[in-house]
């Protein structure tokens, strides 16, 4: 048995969608917050279970019968480390042997301005081997979704307003990243390894900014502004202090080029190449 966190997400329900491929339902369990929210993959056959990572009772309860478990990194950045500590706690009191954990690829946490908010990624990682579990550490690179994010609804009117200088991010698809943690879940040969899963090809903003040119025929342009005027215009705009903080941490950490390092990995795991910067940006603009 099979088990996805966090599969009423984006990554987990994707994974989950890749796996369905070659691995019969029965043998799929998806654990969710809310089962309301899993009723395709119940529909599929998929077992959904019910647990929390601030509840360690309801994951140990989830966990019940999982040999691989896949533990995707909680979203919710309040005490993140306990949170994955309590799911591996429950892994190990259920019987679970062999855990996946869906970590971060950069360059070196102790020299990033991201190490506040990233950290926990590589403790999470010790305190998997620390409780003598098989593991495969999936090292994901930032997702090329997250760029439109960063740079507004109105791109093509405003330009690219983002603090990240001439740093450059080997940005993968969710998409491709899913596909490719379904074939290691189900591959041979990943115990006790860490996969560092990154694009072929790093860019910056500023490309970002020539590709939107491109695709637009009109000229996008790119500002890389000091952080704190970034700042204070994320917040004339009313967003919320937190989704402030990521944008500019995260910001500061593309600059230090932490993401820059591309790797082959993904493209050998997945036997193609990823998904490119021109790919994704004709996907999400040419509608």
């Amino acid at each position: 048995m099979i088990l996805i966190t966090g599969a009423s997400g984006h990554l987990g329900g994707l994974i989950i969608e890749n796996l369905l491929k070659t691995v019969p339902a029965s043998q799929i369990a998806a654990m969710v917050r809310n089962a309301e929210k899993a009723g395709d993959l119940k529909a599929k056959g998929v077992d959904v279970r019910v647990g929390d990572y601030h509840d360690p009772a309801s994951m140990e309860a989830a966990f019940k019968g999982v040999d691989k478990l896949l533990l995707i990194s909680s979203s919710d950045f309040n005490e993140r480390l306990q949170q994955h500590k309590n799911a591996v706690d429950a892994a190990k009191k259920a019987g679970v042997k062999h855990i996946f954990y869906t970590g971060v690829a950069m360059k070196d946490i102790n020299a990033s301005p991201l190490k506040p908010l990233l950290a926990d990624h590589f403790q999470t990682e010790d305190y998997i081997r620390e409780n003598g579990f098989t593991y495969t550490f999936l090292r994901n690179t930032l997702y090329f979704e997250v760029t439109p994010m960063f740079m507004g609804e109105q791109v093509f009117d405003t330009g690219v307003y983002f603090p990240a200088g001439d740093g450059k991010v080997a940005f993968a698809t969710r998409a491709d990243l899913a596909e490719a943690t379904a074939l290691l879940l189900t591959g041979e040969g990943v115990e006790n390894k860490a996969f560092k899963l990154t694009g072929s090809e790093a860019v910056s903003f500023a490309d970002i900014a020539r590709e939107l040119s491109a695709l637009s025929g009109k000229e996008v342009a790119y500002i890389s502004p000091d952080p704190k005027e970034f700042e204070a215009t994320l917040k004339q705009f009313g967003l919320p202090e937190g989704i402030v903080q990521m944008s500019v941490l995260f910001a500061a950490g593309m600059k230090n080029n932490d993401f820059e390092s591309t790797e082959d990995t993904l493209e050998e795991i997945l036997g193609r190449k990823p998904e490119t910067l021109s790919g994704f940006l004709k996907g999400v603009y040419s509608k």
